[in-house]
């Protein structure tokens, strides 16, 4: 799956320039481009695909996260943000369920869902 969904990558990808953010990294034309994975694609064969493609792979290995919450007090993963956005869009059935047949329309009603959660979320009407 991580073949097809980096070949489904819609935008296309900016062009690597000489001095990129004055980072050492970003300075050599046609170099490597960034893209971060979380931990379940922490494997050989995923970072030899992601290099074939010509990103460099930023994955966080299993357990450093957990040893960056012990060095620092104040750190917190912010997993939770994503995982809440989800559960409110689990309250609306026709979301939850799927029972349109077409795409579009499914499509269509996620669209609408967001739409209606960003309109809660503005406090524009209570």
């Amino acid at each position: 799956m991580v073949r097809a969904t980096i070949e489904s990558i819609p935008v296309e990808r900016p062009e690597s320039t000489e001095q990129r953010f004055d980072r050492p990294e970003f300075t050599v034309e046609g170099q490597s481009q960034g893209i971060c994975l979380d931990k379940g694609y922490d494997s050989d064969e995923v970072s030899d695909l992601v290099k074939e493609f010509g990103y460099t792979a930023h994955i966080r290995s299993r357990g450093e996260e957990a040893q960056a919450i012990k060095r620092e007090a104040g750190f917190k993963a912010r997993r939770w943000v994503v995982e809440r956005t989800h559960s409110w869009m689990n309250r609306f059935r026709r979301i939850l369920t799927r029972w349109e047949k077409k795409p579009e329309n499914y499509l269509g009603l996620l669209h609408f869902v967001c739409a209606i959660i960003t309109l809660r979320c503005s406090g524009l009407f209570g």
